[in-house]
């Protein structure tokens, strides 16, 4: 299935997923896609440098508001929706969990709502292969222990705004299903890295910052592990999900990269030494450790035996392989996250909880 003559939502499209998503379906799909985003901070639509009016359409839209996304529902007819909108930065939802209970979880149920009154509308040929695809995290599952995978069917346990948005988000997509039967699929993701990827999260901050050699802040003690996938391989895993899922399942992708966060930032450290050294010497020098994050996760882990057994998904980068390929882009494309930069991107600290409830 090449979605020839066939139109796909993708919200959050702006996005770091979003447009590594779109990227990836302009490329290998010939779908046209829309582009459903709201253009908020972390959104830059110079990351979909092959966006053209003949396979693709920015419809700047907030999920929250129902009646604009009948009218794109109405007049674009989708076979499909891939829903990656989203608040997504931990930090940022200790300060200020109003704005993530909004778009995650007010922003999806209203989705869901027109998505199933379009899905109604429908012929059957049309009904049968119609498919809502919901992204989310594997921080719904709460912190693990040193031993252990989240699994497909591992309880949910949310310890931060953002995840429990996140968990209520995944809820009410699976309540649709068996309760309207809206045709839904679940996919639960590990932590994401890779080109365009916003300044904000770990490796991309590490990256610049190691460049301009200032300090590179780590939380508590640095062990905090997580499990790390390249964001291609994940567009891949996306796409794959959406022709040949099951209605009604969840599938975990993840890269099987466990790295502690001291870890990631020495080999960051490592490969700039390597690709551009600094004049005053190793840029391991320059790492310090911070007050911890309120209610840091441990750990994560993703088992996703179940989408490279069902769906033959495998993923293609090694953490080493692909953190040396994100290195590489930042090196070759110092325009495109200088601009953040220069367009007031605050690159101090959030996330202490002094403003909680905003």
């Amino acid at each position: 299935m090449n979605f020839r003559g066939s139109t796909i939502f993708v919200t959050g499209g702006a996005g770091f997923i979003g447009s590594a998503v779109i990227r990836h379906m302009l490329d290998e799909t010939e779908a046209f896609i829309v582009n459903i985003d709201k253009l908020t901070y972390a959104s830059n639509l110079q990351s979909i440098p092959q966006a053209t009016a003949a396979r693709y359409l920015l419809a700047k839209q907030d999920t929250c508001d129902g009646p604009a996304l009948r009218a794109l529902f109405e007049k674009h007819q989708p076979c499909a929706v891939m829903h990656l909108a989203a608040e997504s930065h931990v930090d940022r939802s200790i300060d200020a969990p109003g704005q993530f209970i909004q778009t995650n979880i007010v922003g999806t149920f209203t989705l869901l709502q027109e998505a199933l009154r379009h899905w109604r509308k429908l012929a059957e040929p049309l009904r049968k292969s119609f498919r809502f695809l919901h992204v989310s995290t594997d921080e719904v599952f709460g912190s693990l222990g040193q031993e252990g995978m989240f699994t497909e069917t591992s309880p949910y346990a949310p310890n931060s705004p953002y995840s429990a948005s996140k968990a209520s988000s995944d809820h009410l997509v699976r309540a649709w299903c068996e309760t309207y039967e809206l045709p839904t699929i679940i996919t639960n993701c590990s932590n994401n890295y890779g080109p365009y990827h916003f300044p904000e999260k770990l490796i991309p901050h590490m990256i610049i910052k190691g460049l301009a050699e200032e300090s590179l802040p780590v939380y508590g003690d640095g062990q905090n592990v997580r499990d790390w996938l390249y964001v291609e391989d994940h567009a891949r895993a996306l796409r794959q999900v959406l022709q040949h899922g099951q209605i009604g399942e969840t599938y975990n992708v993840g890269g099987r990269n466990e790295r502690s966060n001291l870890d990631v930032v020495e080999l960051i450290c490592d490969l700039l030494d390597t690709m551009q050294p600094a004049p005053t010497g190793a840029r391991n020098r320059l790492i310090s450790f911070v007050a911890d994050r309120p209610g840091h996760d441990r750990r994560y882990a993703i088992d996703a035996s179940k989408l490279e057994r069902k769906l033959g998904w495998t993923a293609r980068e090694t953490f080493e392989s692909g953190l040396e390929k994100t290195v590489r882009w930042y090196l070759a494309n110092t325009a495109w996250w200088q601009a953040i930069l220069q367009n007031g991107y605050e690159t101090g600290r959030v996330g202490l909880g002094s403003a909680a409830g905003k």
